[in-house]
């Protein structure tokens, strides 16, 4: 049999993949993952009891547009990443710009600090359990996007890993911040970090296992 023969009996019987698959299914996982964090915030933590007053401050709004706009940038490159050969794109600054404008927030803030109240600006009263946290908030959304992935045709599983659990811990962050008393960008540049890292480093070494088509 020649190889077109070939190829044209493979193909026999397929349909077109229907419009819009990777959007339903990347809202699907979205939704779970907002979802299920907050749920898992409220059972664990609770909303902090003052955030009818911080919600009036930009410091408090200034915390959650750090992982909102990181979960922007990951959506974008998880998006790609579902396709097969797809680059990161626009995807890749929009991830990396939030980081870079916290950690120069934070390097000003510590440095314009006197020298005694710098180590509590790093560690605030949370630094122990706050990565932790982020983890375990972000492990809803962590198994709806890779669920999201499976249905698709990632060929770069690893990076799309990568993105998928840090568009995970984004959410989980999110989430997170209505708990969360930390209030110095100093806290979010080194703890919330280290947060974010830990799903999207999970997801980079279980990417070529659990999204191998």
């Amino acid at each position: 049999m020649r190889t077109d023969e070939f190829v044209n009996l493979l193909a026999a019987g397929e349909s077109p993949v229907p419009r819009g698959v990777a959007a339903r299914r990347f809202s699907v996982a979205i939704a779970v993952a907002l979802v299920g964090g907050a749920v898992l915030m409220l059972a664990l933590y609770g909303i902090r009891p003052d955030i009818g007053l911080v919600a009036w401050t930009p410091i408090f709004w200034a915390k959650v547009a750090f992982p909102m706009s990181l979960a922007v940038g990951a959506a974008i490159a998880v998006g790609r990443l579902a396709r097969p050969a797809a680059r990161v794109g626009m995807g890749l600054p929009l991830m990396s710009a939030p980081v870079l404008v916290v950690w120069l927030a934070a390097a000003a803030v510590v440095a314009t600090a006197v020298p005694e109240a710098r180590l509590g600006l790093l560690l605030g009263q949370t630094w122990r359990s706050c990565p932790f946290n982020i983890l375990l908030l972000s492990t809803p959304g962590f198994v709806a996007m890779i669920w999201a992935m499976r249905g698709l045709a990632p060929t770069r599983p690893r990076r799309a890993g990568a993105a998928a659990g840090l568009l995970a811990s984004a959410i989980g962050t999110l989430v997170y911040c209505l708990h969360c008393p930390e209030m110095s960008p100093a806290f979010w540049g080194l703890w919330y970090v280290l947060g974010l890292s830990l799903p999207t480093l999970i997801g980079a070494l279980l990417g070529p296992r659990l999204l191998r088509w």
